[in-house]
């Protein structure tokens, strides 16, 4: 399932995308000693690769490639199944998580225009067809680095109030909004909260609506 496009505001159609590659570049610079160490950090404790790429649904649901660095040691077999992520998920990925540093290569998905620095978080494709229509039109806007979600749980959150969290922000996208989830989200990290849910090692999956 996925959304049509929302009409862009004076903000979302002169400023925001502006203000997203220059944010995102100057983060990309200023940390650029962070992320090179982290780098070699995940090279030491996880190996190869260093970075964890997977397919997800930008805006209107169209797929791109996210960039993160790993957290977790490979599947067993090969295949990924969440019910071996509290094993996969080391301590150092862990540690990666909540501070957040595994999210660092996303700044070049906002600076190729992938993301935003604000928005709802790039879910699993497999998502798409498990929204309902309030909840699909999350992706009226572009994926986000942070969004209103992750300001108010993050992962402690159910997905009902995740999502509405989601449409909240699509359709209150300002400036000044956009500022006030950026330097919460500081405080977040800072703090470290809400980093797994419900027990588990991130966040359950999303399995669809009760019909």
């Amino acid at each position: 399932m996925t959304a049509e496009h929302k009409p862009y505001g004076f903000y979302e159609k002169f400023i925001k995308r502006p203000q997203d590659f220059v944010c995102a570049l100057t983060a990309a610079v200023v940390l650029s000693p962070v992320i090179a160490v982290t780098a070699v950090l995940v090279r030491i404790n996880l190996g190869s690769p260093v970075l964890f790429t997977q397919q997800r649904p930008g805006r209107d649901g169209k797929v791109f490639k996210l960039y993160k660095f790993r957290t977790m040691l490979p599947p067993k077999d090969g295949v990924a199944d969440p019910a071996q992520d509290s094993q996969r998920l080391t301590q150092f990925g862990l540690k990666l998580r909540s501070t957040s540093l595994d999210e660092l290569p996303e700044l070049f998905n906002i600076i190729k225009g992938d993301m935003s620095v604000v928005g709802p978080r790039p879910l699993l494709v497999q998502y798409l067809d498990r929204y309902s229509p309030e909840q699909a039109r999350r992706h009226e806007v572009k994926p986000g680095f942070t969004g209103l979600a992750q300001v108010h749980g993050r992962n402690a959150i159910s997905w009902d109030e995740k999502f509405r969290l989601d449409v909240q922000y699509v359709d209150r996208v300002t400036f000044f909004g956009d500022w006030k989830i950026i330097l919460e989200t500081l405080k977040t990290v800072f703090k470290k909260e809400g980093i797994s849910g419900g027990g588990e090692a991130t966040m359950t999956e999303f399995m669809g609506n009760e019909q």
